[in-house]
């Protein structure tokens, strides 16, 4: 028997009624998939197909029209410090430094902790991110996006989440900073077994970062038909992951998808035939042949994660 994924999403859906008693505005439908303890998973798709209103649902911030998240044996309802979210603006108190961004988390997460526990706690999450020698202590509006960014990736790690949701967390940030912090990202997490899920627009990012990539289709009635494997080898390095095999093959296949596929099957179940809710897996083979897609009910379930 196959142990239980560390994260259910089963059958959501969001919708909105229209004005005038007319037809409610379908999102999203039929939205099913699993995530594995510790795993990284990253999901695509064109604006207005609703990544980050699932992402709000499975913050508890949102709720589904239908469906249910099981995180953990439990049904997710509200918020909770199991979960942690990182904005793409930050969401940082202004009135705060940098380091008391941080520990006003940790507080919360560990109510019973001495004074010293949290400083010492906190600490050590802003050192990951390389923001110590006297940026700890400065406020936000004293801070360039990049550290902004940082303080936000520290305290979300710093309150050790289950599940860590990050809403394209480097789409304001300049390409040398975004690289570094993707970095960081990456070396934190890869200390952890924190399970994360990424929404992003950028499929370099998305190839570099995660073990598997949801591909959403357009909107409305939009859903996440395919389940990208990346196969390639942790740790990856920017500069040497397009040498790696099979990199071209995973990038052609997601681009295909956002500029062909996710078009053409969005708003029924074309593509889908089985009429599945849960995405077909796909390993781009790594001596550039044929996909061999594999169709069914359990097939994105827990796989063993290597770092």
């Amino acid at each position: 028997m196959e142990p239980r994924p560390f994260l259910e999403i089963d059958g959501l859906a969001k919708r909105f009624p229209a004005p005038a008693g007319g037809a409610p505005l379908t999102v999203f439908e039929k939205v099913s998939f699993d995530i594995a303890k510790g795993e990284f998973v990253c999901i695509i798709g064109h604006s207005g197909c609703g990544k980050s209103t699932i992402l709000n649902i499975l913050a508890g911030l949102d709720e589904a029209s239908e469906g249910a998240v099981i995180m953990d044996g439990t049904e997710v309802s509200g918020p909770s410090l199991d979960r942690g979210v990182v904005f793409q603006n930050y969401s940082l108190l202004p009135w705060l430094s940098a380091l008391k961004n941080v520990t006003f988390g940790v507080r919360a997460r560990h109510p019973d902790w001495s004074k010293e526990q949290v400083l010492e706690h906190s600490y050590k999450y802003l050192e990951m991110v390389g923001l110590t020698q006297g940026a700890e202590m400065r406020k936000p509006s004293q801070l360039s996006g990049g550290m902004r960014q940082r303080v936000s990736i520290a305290r979300a790690f710093a309150i050790q989440p289950k599940l860590l949701l990050l809403d394209e967390p480097f789409g304001a940030l300049d390409a040398l900073t975004r690289g570094t912090i993707q970095d960081e990202l990456i070396r934190v997490w890869s200390g952890s077994d924190q399970t994360v899920f990424m929404i992003t627009h950028d499929v370099d990012e998305a190839i570099l970062l995660a073990d598997r990539i949801l591909l959403m289709t357009n909107g409305p009635y939009a859903r996440v038909a395919e389940s990208v494997v990346v196969d390639i080898p942790r740790p990856r390095n920017r500069a040497e992951i397009v040498h790696q095999p099979g990199y071209y093959e995973i990038r052609n296949h997601l681009v295909d998808f956002l500029a062909v596929r996710s078009r053409e099957m969005a708003g029924s179940d074309k593509g889908n035939p089985s009429g599945m809710n849960r995405p077909v897996t796909v390993r781009p083979a790594l001596d550039g042949g044929e996909e061999d897609p594999v169709e069914g009910p359990g097939t994105d379930n827990v796989f063993s994660i290597a770092r």
